[in-house]
């Protein structure tokens, strides 16, 4: 089976073609023995080869293409495509003669793949010149190659363009110990040493080439190779030299199952996996274990690997720099364009053929880094706009909320210990910890999104982690309308309560969008207005200029330190608000706040955890009995009445969706203990279609607010009409 080698550089004029024909002409010279087969793969300056050679061929490898031919081709076959050199009596071959004639060439890599190994299996070396282009058919070529030379000359724009295909070939997963540098022209007069080449590019110089311009250039003018016009010449003996070291040193070689295993997609030999045959590549993935009983698997093979490279990663890379870099987005780019190419390298020479496709590869280098730098498995569901709910049980179990619809994800984590390392990734930047003695934290993402983490003991599971993601988007009014979420005449009134300053509770479910909601309903406050929002965890988006944010602080490590958001209101009524905004009442301040409401502060809005309108007055009672004041119910109840206006009710239906399901007025007491209710807008479910998706419309109820003339009196145009039942 053939060494196939491919001669390549970005850079014109360095001399690429000129070494490729050179060292095949030798290895054919100097080795009688074996078979040298010499290929133009150049498709931007095709033609070169066969003119230095004063060939002439008449049939190219891209009619094969052209032609449409599925099926491989014998050896045989392709000898039609080739042509001998008399002179060096090495064979010959062309992809193209002319730029032309591979215009409209679709290239089926598998079928070129499928002719390289036809090819291989007749010759000892192939010899290819690949031109200077990162194209399909550079990159199809280079995955059936066991070597890359690179050509480059003894000048920095040379030096630079060849480090630049280095690192480019390395973010195409080409391992950097198949890649070898040829320095042509070297101890030219003005160029720079070969050792100062060598502090640039990563690679090994294998092969000094130098600078005889007179002999060179005779040689090209005579259209005679100048190992055959000039064998006693410096640049002959180097080329001899080269020839000699390709033939001995096996090392340069990936050998061809090594190969096969980075970048064929073929599945490894039978008797390297020692699973049941039905083992697909996907269970090979830590995202889905194969349930079969053995002793040893390559799933097991694969953790181990990953384990090994990350040790590596930790001797090559300071990871514990990414906390100080994580506010600096170029140098954490930086460290993960480094990460890649070191763990790529890595994985090149440790996983033999055990990683079985070049999808396969990718996939797990992306794995390792992810674990290294970011969130491991959570990455891709961190990224997917789709998902809104992230929530992890243990290490074999994450389910995310896609589109309003709670599904497992095929995604795992490797150990318990993992989803550990990922949590305390999380929180040590906001300096706060997580172990046996703090084993439940809440924190937040950098884009915001909100994190809640539970650990053993109090986990029985196993670590335990709910991501709630952040919107990066800002909705309106108008994206309600456009979700169905409300209808343009809700949206009226809601824009005329606020706009009216009454005091507003959002209420719902878990997830049920009231945080949406009440980050809607800010828009609607006038710009001149100071608006202060206080929150547990920083969630609202408000348009405004004048907005002060206030986020309450957890106990430190000695149990200090902590300021509640009752603190913070409190506060707040110093700071000259005309809004106050609550992300959610769940404790003592919903005391303060009704007081603060009741006493001018109107225009408030904040949220509430309950089933229906009729919940929330429940949940206040019980929220209010927390503050460890001791109030009559008359006394809450009637506090209650005088100080909120209006509940937006909001509810996730079973298909998925958010829906306001109904506006209500808190119209005051009725007797000593109740409260009056009067719903102004409710939806009304029809029905449930073939696909789940519940219809359903939005109607007025027929009731007029009791504050109906305070529009008018303020100047909001709302008509009566919209209230009529229809």
């Amino acid at each position: 089976m053939a060494q196939t080698i491919s001669i390549f550089s970005t850079k014109g004029g360095v001399g690429r073609t000129f070494i490729a024909v050179n060292l095949a002409v030798s290895l054919a010279v100097k080795f009688k023995g074996k078979k040298i087969l010499l290929l133009d793969m150049d498709s931007d300056l095709p033609g070169d080869m066969a003119r230095l050679l004063n060939l002439k061929p008449q049939k190219v490898l891209n009619t094969l293409l052209r032609e449409g031919h599925k099926e491989a081709y014998s050896s045989d076959e392709l000898k039609e495509y080739i042509i001998r050199d008399p002179a060096s009596g090495l064979d010959f071959a062309t992809f193209t003669l002319h730029t032309k004639d591979i215009m409209g060439v679709h290239l089926d890599s598998d079928f070129l793949s499928a002719i390289l190994e036809n090819l291989a299996k007749e010759y000892d070396f192939i010899i290819a010149d690949n031109g200077r282009a990162f194209n399909k058919l550079l990159i199809s070529f280079l995955e059936r190659t066991n070597l890359i030379l690179l050509v480059t000359n003894p000048d920095m724009l040379s030096v630079s363009q060849a480090k630049e295909a280095i690192e480019t070939l390395q973010s195409l997963y080409f391992p950097l110990k198949m890649i070898k540098v040829i320095l042509n022209r070297a101890e030219s007069l003005g160029g720079v040493t070969w050792r100062e080449v060598k502090t640039v590019l990563p690679c090994d110089i294998i092969a000094r080439i130098p600078s005889e311009g007179k002999v060179i250039g005779s040689a090209l003018n005579r259209q005679v190779p100048v190992i055959l016009d000039s064998p006693r010449s410096r640049a002959s003996a180097a080329l001899n030299t080269l020839a000699e070291d390709l033939t001995t040193h096996y090392e340069y070689f990936i050998p061809l199952q090594e190969l096969e295993g980075i970048f064929s997609g073929q599945s490894a030999p039978r008797e390297k996996i020692l699973v049941q045959e039905t083992t697909t590549l996907e269970s090979l993935s830590l995202q889905g274990k194969p349930k079969i009983e053995k002793k040893e698997g390559p799933e097991d093979k694969i953790d181990e690997l990953k384990q090994r490279i990350h040790r590596r990663l930790i001797q090559e890379l300071d990871l514990r720099r990414l906390d100080r870099v994580a506010g600096d987005m170029a140098k954490v780019e930086g460290l993960r364009e480094r990460t890649i190419k070191l763990v790529s390298n890595a994985l090149a020479e440790e996983s033999g053929i055990l990683i079985t496709s070049r999808e396969e590869r990718e996939r797990i280098i992306k794995e390792i880094v992810d674990e290294a730098l970011g969130l491991g498995p959570l990455e891709d569901l961190i990224n997917d706009e789709e998902i809104s709910d992230i929530l992890v049980n243990n290490k074999n179990q994450i389910y995310v909320e896609k589109r309003g619809k709670l599904q497992q994800s095929k995604k795992r984590f490797v150990s318990n210990e993992q989803v550990r390392q990922i949590i305390e990734r999380i929180v040590a930047p906001l300096g706060r910890r997580i172990d046996e003695s703090m084993p439940m934290v809440d924190a937040r993402l950098a884009d915001g999104s909100r994190v809640n983490a539970i650990i053993p003991p109090l986990s029985l599971t196993g670590p335990t982690l709910t991501i709630r993601k952040f919107g990066a988007e800002r909705l309106k009014i108008s994206d309600l309308e456009r979700l169905n979420a409300v209808n343009d005449t809700m949206a009226q009134f809601l824009k005329a309560c606020v706009l009216c300053r009454k005091n507003v509770i959002v209420s719902g479910g878990t997830g049920s969008g009231k945080t949406t909601v009440l980050n809607v309903l800010s828009e609607f406050v006038p710009d001149g207005e100071r608006i202060i929002t206080i929150e547990d965890a920083a969630e609202l988006k408000l348009h405004h200029e004048h907005w002060i944010r206030l986020e309450s602080r957890p106990p430190n490590i000695e149990g200090k330190g902590a300021i509640s958001v009752r603190d913070l209101f409190r506060n707040s009524l110093r700071m000259r608000p005309d809004r106050i905004i609550i992300g959610e009442c769940r404790g003592p301040e919903t005391l303060d706040m009704l007081q603060a409401m009741n006493t001018g502060h109107d225009g408030s809005m904040t949220t509430l955890h309950a089933n229906s309108t009729q919940d929330v007055l429940s949940r206040l009672d019980s929220l209010i009995l927390m503050s460890g004041i001791e109030i009559p119910l008359r006394a809450i109840r009637e506090m209650i009445a005088s100080s909120i206006d209006v509940i937006v009710h909001t509810a996730r239906l079973s298909d998925g969706s958010r829906k306001v399901t109904q506006i209500t007025e808190i119209t005051g007491m009725l007797d000593e203990v109740h409260i009056g209710l009067h719903d102004i807008f409710a939806f009304h479910q029809v029905n449930v279609d073939e696909r789940g998706k519940i219809n359903g419309n939005f109607e007025p109820t027929g009731a007029i607010p009791t504050f109906f003339e305070e529009f008018h009196r303020r100047g909001i145009p709302l008509s009566a009409d919209l209230f009529k039942k229809k």
